[in-house]
């Protein structure tokens, strides 16, 4: 049975060998034609009046003509040599070589013509360039580089940095016996050398990787490495891209390329055959005219659907690889890969029926993208070793997921937080980046946020079903304000489930019905109310935590539609940073606050200060917090340096600075230890030790970097640990399944908690919109505007705390932020009044411009309290 097997095995290939061979021929046929000038042949190029076609439609064609048995020309005496001949010849086996060995003219004849040329080499490349600009005639690159550049297999092989096969190794790769005579050996060679060349791009991933070196090579790189010569890639480049014919061969051979790769990385698994098939990514990659009008139609959209379908471990190595690369050639492949995305949201008209996320070119760049982006993270300055340690105990779970369970809801939080394939493969995460090669904001495209349904994509982020792609997983691109709306939509949902839940619950157990987290405060006892009422809820069941706040002023008629809410976070901020508490100190020249480390505040202090900037951004609110920077990277996940000591204490910063500058002996000139002293409250002096005995031991010239990181470690982590932890706990029971770290950076959730401090009230003079009778034309809002413009830095945020119960602008600038100005009556002695819940102004019509700054003075001035209008 198998010996019959193998027979029909034989045979069906050489039927297959045959029809690859007549096609070949037909192909060859419709671009280079027979030779003959007189042929007749409608099907040939060489006919009178043939309309000439390119690379393409010739290889459609020539299937075509295949199935129907079309007329095929013999090659004419002139064209010998030619590929159409060599091809013809070649299928005759040993024959073909014998011919070859005799007739060393025709040989000479192809080299010159190099249709013999499946892959390139710099040196080859120069030497074509030389000809063909002797005789001033640069079809033959023309075609080279038509030829090679469409071919994945020729790609793959061009520009290597290794020898490409000698003729022994050849002979090995055939398997020939050394005792066989020179005759035979040299038929062996020819047949390699014609396996080699008589490949079309359409059948590259079929042999791809077998029996070549590739996998040889790969075993010998690291895993930044690749076997191109990329050095050689970008002289190449810059030699050719200058010709405009040229640069048109490159573009023409990417289209006919990418569709094959595409098939070839989606159904052959060519990658893992051989990971030298990366080489053409880079070689492509490496084209400066990548961004060029004429590659945004069709060329890189089809390159950048082929790429976004490379295996996981192949663009972790693209990304390993790109991150040795210059700033500027980062942001050469970021500006393509933009252009490319700006230039489809900008041609087509996305609506909610016709989603930017359906758009497979858009979707395939921005995958793109997001390698280049790790590349930029992998470049940078990377702390890879500062992490915070995970909490001792978990957050406690919620008493009602067995509910929930009987329910048939899954258990929340099952796969822990997301984290991105690629950052896994990696190892890294964007947090240990502390400066990316180019800023992170050159990778967010804001046409693409201006059109992206937000609603949509949230919804597909959470489903994660494969024909179905989300923005939010790649949330580089995103810019602040979106992924803020992206984050509210997920605290809204997360807050009508809990409401859901609480309902069905109250059914079940026949309990009191509680759908929302309600807190009863009294005003001058704010922090033991919502200490104590807290604390309750986060020992019993956290779930409730997520659920939409509902605030209640003791004594007062202020129903919270918000505003209530805002004014609650206000009051809890003022009396938990006062210092006169002690909880926190204040410096008063970078105005900013810090753990007290020797603080007689329990721990449930920090707790709830942690639980209210969770709140906070859970439930869409700004709060008037003054943290450093370091402390948003704590809650990240990362412990803070001695770099960070640079905002959250200059001054100890630049002693340090200078400890490690110094270019004296420090042991005899400072005199210092690794014993360092602290004042505590009442200004007496604490003595610590960096190290064992760290009085008796002398800082010097060469163990100073180490007193120095463990300064900042004492100053910045050890000292206050204990109220960190509480505080950081606090923060999780609000936010422990929120995709909070996923989709922000540290500089971006300080943006989320405290707004925006640069505050432009031209860009809310503009958004505003007007009620009741007003217009923008009114005499009363024209000087309202006079006169707020003409308010001091205080007195403007007086008005905006007055207005929408906040002194600062949402995340996106105050242009975001919707105020209504309504008509309150005529003239009158009324101050004007808010509703700080939907930030409405009511503004009665004063008779004088006078009046309006007087009476709008006095109003921002004393405004506290609530009453019902």
């Amino acid at each position: 049975y198998l010996p019959s097997c193998q027979r029909s095995v034989e045979k069906k290939n050489g039927s297959r060998a045959a029809a690859k061979h007549l096609i070949e021929r037909y192909y060859h046929q419709l671009t280079e034609g027979c030779g003959n000038e007189s042929c007749s042949n409608s099907w040939c190029a060489s006919s009178v009046g043939f309309n000439r076609m390119d690379n393409n439609t010739a290889a459609v064609k020539a299937l075509e003509l295949y199935k129907v048995n079309a007329k095929l020309c013999d090659p004419h005496p002139s064209k010998k040599g030619s590929a159409s001949a060599y091809l013809e010849s070649s299928a005759h086996g040993n024959s073909a070589c014998g011919h070859r060995k005799m007739n060393h003219k025709d040989v000479h004849s192809v080299r010159d013509n190099f249709k013999d040329l499946n892959y390139l080499t710099e040196e080859k490349v120069y030497e074509i360039l030389d000809i063909c600009g002797e005789k001033e005639d640069y079809s033959p690159l023309i075609r080279v580089i038509g030829r090679v550049f469409s071919s994945a297999e020729g790609l793959v092989q061009s520009f290597r940095r290794s020898k490409p096969h000698t003729k022994e190794e050849l002979k090995s790769l055939q398997g020939k016996d050394e005792d066989k005579d020179e005759d035979e050996k040299e038929a062996a060679a020819c047949s390699a050398t014609a396996m080699e060349e008589d490949t079309p791009a359409s059948s590259s991933s079929s042999r791809l990787g077998e029996g070549s070196s590739g996998e040889n090579d790969v075993q010998k790189l690291a895993p930044d490495e690749v076997s191109v010569d990329i050095e050689a890639v970008r002289r190449v480049y810059d030699r050719l891209l200058s010709n405009e014919k040229i640069e048109a061969a490159f573009l023409n051979a990417l289209v006919y390329l990418s569709p094959n790769v595409e098939c070839d990385l989606t159904y052959h698994n060519v990658y893992s055959r051989d990971p030298n098939y990366l080489n053409l990514f880079v070689i492509v990659m490496e084209n400066s005219n990548l961004h060029s009008p004429e590659y945004l139609e069709i060329a890189l959209p089809q390159f950048c659907k082929a790429m976004s379908k490379l295996p996981l471990a192949a663009q972790a190595k693209l990304a390993r690889l790109w991150s040795h690369y210059s700033a500027e050639q980062i942001r050469r492949m970021v500006e393509t890969f933009q252009q490319l995305i700006t230039y489809k949201v900008i041609s087509n008209e996305f609506s909610s029926r016709n989603l930017v996320n359906d758009d497979d070119a858009v979707v395939a760049a921005t995958k793109c993208l997001k390698i280049v982006y790790y590349a930029n993270v992998l470049g940078g300055d990377l702390d890879m070793e500062h992490n915070e340690e995970e909490d001792e105990e978990p957050i406690p779970e919620s008493s009602e997921l067995t509910l929930q369970e009987l329910l048939g809801e899954e258990r929340r939080n099952k796969k822990g937080p997301r984290v991105d394939p690629l950052e896994t493969e990696l190892g890294i995460r964007t947090n240990d980046c502390r400066r990316p090669l180019i800023p992170f904001e050159e990778f967010v495209n804001e046409p693409l946020n201006e059109v992206l349904e937000m609603d949509k994509d949230y919804t597909f982020f959470k489903v994660e079903t494969e024909n179905k792609f989300s923005f939010m997983t790649c949330p580089f691109i995103l810019n602040a304000v979106t992924k803020n709306l992206g984050l509210y939509y997920d605290n809204r949902i997360r807050m009508y489930s809990e409401r859901r839940i609480t309902v069905l619950y109250s059914l079940v157990q026949g309990q009191q019905l509680n759908p929302y987290l309600r807190l009863k405060v009294r005003r001058d006892h704010i922090i033991d109310d919502a200490l104590v009422r807290l604390e309750m809820i986060a020992m019993e069941n956290p779930a409730d935590l997520k659920k939409q706040l509902y605030v209640e002023f003791e004594g007062e008629q202020g129903v919270d539609e918000g505003g209530v809410s805002k004014e609650f976070f206000q009051l809890v901020v003022e009396e938990i940073f006062n210092p006169d508490i002690g909880m926190f100190t204040y410096d008063e020249r970078t105005k900013l606050f810090w753990f007290n480390p020797s603080s007689f505040e329990n721990e449930g202090q920090y707790t709830l200060i942690g639980i209210v900037l969770g709140l906070a951004i859970y439930n869409n609110c700004i709060l008037d917090v003054h943290f450093p920077m370091v402390v948003y990277r704590k809650l990240m996940g990362k412990k803070g340096t001695f770099r960070d000591l640079a905002d959250a204490n200059p001054v100890l910063y630049q002693s340090l600075k200078e400890l490690l500058e110094y270019e004296g002996s420090v042991e005899e000139d400072m005199m210092i230890t690794f014993q360092i002293s602290q004042t505590d409250l009442f200004g007496n002096p604490l003595m610590y030790d960096l190290r064992e005995n760290g009085d008796k031991i002398p800082v010097t010239n060469e163990n100073r970097k180490e007193f120095v990181a463990q300064y900042a470690e004492y100053m910045l982590n050890k000292s206050v640990e204990k109220q960190f932890k509480a505080f950081r706990r606090g923060f999780h029971m609000v936010t422990n399944e929120s995709p909070l770290k996923y989709l922000f950076r540290p500089e971006e959730i300080e943006l989320l908690i405290c707004g925006s401090r640069n505050l432009d009230f031209l860009a809310l003079e503009e958004t505003t919109e007007y009620d009741g009778g007003y217009n923008r034309d009114s005499r009363i809002i024209k000087e309202f505007w006079e006169t707020l413009h003409s308010f001091g830095e205080e007195q403007k945020r007086l008005f905006l705390q007055f207005t929408t119960g906040t002194d600062r602008a949402p995340v996106g600038g105050l242009g975001k932020l919707k105020m209504i100005i309504a008509k309150n009556g005529p003239d009158t002695d009324r101050l004007p009044t808010s509703h700080t819940c939907f930030n409405v102004l009511l503004l009665p019509e004063y008779s004088s411009k006078e009046k309006l700054r007087e009476r709008l003075l006095k109003a921002i001035t004393y405004a506290k309290g609530f009453g019902m209008l």
